[in-house]
């Protein structure tokens, strides 16, 4: 039986997922606590259909992870990649990129 094994996304990938100014954008939403689509979509002006293109980017690179709320899927920042110690920043694990 062969083994399969996960790769963890490289910093240079997770730098490419955060280059894109919504993908941005909702990482940045997200640093104030979880929120569902809809709320991102509003607080972001942002398409449903365009928005969650851009969450799935997010969560295969491990930027972002899911729970449901009833029907609502609620997105939230991992505990490794919200960075409480520096103001309003993210870490990418290799790097932080800091929003203030």
């Amino acid at each position: 039986m062969m083994k399969t094994k996960t790769i963890t996304p490289s910093c240079a990938n997770k730098l490419k997922v955060v280059s894109d100014s919504t993908r941005l954008a909702v990482l940045e939403a997200l640093m104030s606590g979880p929120h569902n689509v809809g709320e991102l979509m509003e607080q972001l002006n942002v398409e449903q259909s365009l928005l969650s293109h851009h969450l799935a980017i997010l969560r295969e690179h491990e930027l972002v992870e899911t729970y449901r709320d009833g029907k609502a899927m609620v997105y939230q920042l991992p505990e490794n990649v919200s960075d409480c110690t520096v103001g309003k920043a993210i870490n990418l694990g290799c790097c932080k990129i800091s929003f203030d």
